[in-house]
Protein backbone atom coordinates (compact mmCIF):
# COMPACT_ATOMS: atom_id res chain seq x y z
CA UNK A 1 0.00 0.00 0.00
CA UNK A 2 3.13 2.51 0.81
CA UNK A 3 4.04 1.79 -2.54
CA UNK A 4 1.38 3.28 -3.89
CA UNK A 5 1.27 6.56 -1.73
CA UNK A 6 4.43 6.91 -3.37
CA UNK A 7 3.86 6.43 -6.68
CA UNK A 8 0.57 9.26 -6.00
CA UNK A 9 3.36 11.46 -4.27
CA UNK A 10 4.92 11.70 -7.36
CA UNK A 11 2.45 12.04 -9.76
CA UNK A 12 0.46 15.05 -7.43
CA UNK A 13 4.26 16.91 -7.71
CA UNK A 14 4.22 16.04 -11.43
CA UNK A 15 1.32 17.58 -12.38
CA UNK A 16 1.58 20.45 -9.99
CA UNK A 17 4.94 20.92 -12.38
CA UNK A 18 2.76 20.70 -15.16
CA UNK A 19 0.71 23.31 -14.16
CA UNK A 20 3.43 25.39 -13.18
CA UNK A 21 5.13 25.71 -16.57
CA UNK A 22 1.89 26.00 -18.28
CA UNK A 23 1.55 29.02 -16.19
CA UNK A 24 4.96 30.46 -16.39
CA UNK A 25 4.67 30.00 -20.61
CA UNK A 26 1.36 32.19 -20.74
CA UNK A 27 2.81 34.44 -17.96
CA UNK A 28 6.00 34.33 -18.35
CA UNK A 29 6.97 34.92 -14.56
CA UNK A 30 9.95 33.79 -13.62
CA UNK A 31 9.11 32.71 -10.50
CA UNK A 32 6.82 29.78 -11.57
CA UNK A 33 9.51 28.79 -13.90
CA UNK A 34 11.64 28.21 -10.43
CA UNK A 35 8.80 26.39 -8.54
CA UNK A 36 8.28 24.37 -11.58
CA UNK A 37 11.68 22.99 -10.97
CA UNK A 38 11.65 22.27 -7.29
CA UNK A 39 8.02 20.44 -8.18
CA UNK A 40 10.07 18.57 -10.53
CA UNK A 41 12.63 17.06 -8.27
CA UNK A 42 10.17 16.83 -5.59
CA UNK A 43 8.58 13.98 -8.38
CA UNK A 44 11.71 12.43 -9.06
CA UNK A 45 12.71 12.23 -5.03
CA UNK A 46 9.10 10.58 -4.74
CA UNK A 47 9.68 8.08 -7.61
CA UNK A 48 13.30 7.43 -6.72
CA UNK A 49 11.71 6.63 -2.95
CA UNK A 50 9.66 4.31 -4.89
CA UNK A 51 12.43 2.72 -6.61
CA UNK A 52 14.72 2.71 -3.57
CA UNK A 53 12.35 0.80 -1.21
CA UNK A 54 10.03 -1.17 -3.33
CA UNK A 55 12.03 -2.27 -6.38
CA UNK A 56 15.57 -2.42 -5.37
CA UNK A 57 15.41 -2.92 -1.26
CA UNK A 58 18.81 -4.12 -1.50
CA UNK A 59 20.38 -1.21 -2.65
CA UNK A 60 20.61 2.36 -0.64
CA UNK A 61 20.10 4.97 -2.64
CA UNK A 62 19.39 7.72 0.33
CA UNK A 63 22.36 9.76 -0.91
CA UNK A 64 20.34 10.37 -4.67
CA UNK A 65 17.33 10.40 -2.31
CA UNK A 66 18.48 13.44 -0.42
CA UNK A 67 20.87 15.38 -3.31
CA UNK A 68 17.98 15.30 -5.44
CA UNK A 69 15.47 17.75 -3.10
CA UNK A 70 18.84 19.43 -1.91
CA UNK A 71 19.21 20.81 -5.65
CA UNK A 72 15.56 21.63 -6.09
CA UNK A 73 15.44 23.60 -2.81
CA UNK A 74 18.74 24.98 -3.79
CA UNK A 75 17.46 26.30 -6.96
CA UNK A 76 14.45 27.40 -5.91
CA UNK A 77 16.46 29.12 -3.27
CA UNK A 78 18.94 30.77 -6.34
CA UNK A 79 15.49 31.73 -8.23
CA UNK A 80 14.33 33.65 -4.69
CA UNK A 81 17.04 35.60 -4.00
CA UNK A 82 19.39 36.50 -7.05
CA UNK A 83 17.24 36.37 -10.01
CA UNK A 84 15.27 39.70 -9.45
CA UNK A 85 14.94 41.78 -11.83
Amino acid sequence: MEGAVYILCALTALACSGLLLRGYFRNGTRLLLWCEIFFLAMAFENAILFVDLRIVPEVDLTLVRLAVPLVGVALLLYGLVWDIR
